[in-house]
């Protein structure tokens, strides 16, 4: 059985947890948190890492491809090579372009630390250009965010988007994504019994991981 190592406070962790979960391929979750995880599987000590049969894949995106190649039966990339294409480049905008972006904003907005003036100035300016952009991509015109059928790119927009806009609202003060209906979007993915999953497990681990941090 394919064991999905990391832990679940990882948004990395939970894109790859949550397209199992879609999938319906049988998998076992081993806790590895950072600094604590096996070297040999994972070169550079990330998460998460897959074991498998084959042998342990690292790299979320790159576990998730190995997924569409390995369970073909439940995809969620679509058969069309351009529309293929299009969810891939969803899923490189909001890790690349927003969620990396945002990431240096955690350290203050979740974690108690300070990031400098110049350095919240930088990022806003960055996250309201790359917001846009997302925005010419993004569908929200269908029931998912590449179309009609849910897809790689609702993996990483479910985990991605509310850590990302919940960070920029904390030291922004005011919802950068306010434009986008991203509050109606979660809302009808959090329907779905497999993110209701992760969100619950998410929400567990991520106590755990404050409660850690704080010895």
């Amino acid at each position: 059985m394919l064991k999905l190592c990391g832990f679940a406070g990882s948004n990395y962790n939970n894109k790859v947890k949550l397209a199992l979960l879609e999938k319906d391929v049988p998998f076992e979750e081993v806790l590895a948190w950072l600094g604590e995880t096996d070297k040999s599987a994972s070169p550079l000590g990330k998460v998460p890492y897959a074991i498998t049969d084959e042998g342990p894949i690292s790299e979320s995106t790159i576990i998730l491809e190995y997924l569409e190649d390995r369970y073909p039966d439940k995809p969620l990339l679509p058969k069309d090579a351009y529309a293929a294409a299009k969810v891939r480049e969803l899923v490189r905008y909001l890790e690349l372009h927003l969620e990396l972006v945002a990431r240096n904003l955690y350290g203050e907005a979740f974690f108690g630390g300070k990031v400098s003036d110049s350095a919240k100035e930088k990022v806003e300016k960055q996250l309201v250009k790359h917001i846009a952009g997302f925005a010419q991509l993004a569908r929200f015109d269908t029931p998912f965010i590449a179309g009609n059928e849910f897809t790689l790119a609702d993996c990483a927009a479910v985990i991605h988007l509310p850590v990302a806009s919940g960070a920029a609202k904390i030291i922004y003060g005011r919802d950068l994504f306010a434009d986008l209906p991203i509050k109606d979007y979660l809302k009808r993915m959090g329907e779905r019994p497999s993110v209701q999953k992760v969100n619950a497990d998410r929400k567990t681990n991520t106590e755990l991981m404050m409660k850690r941090m704080k010895k």
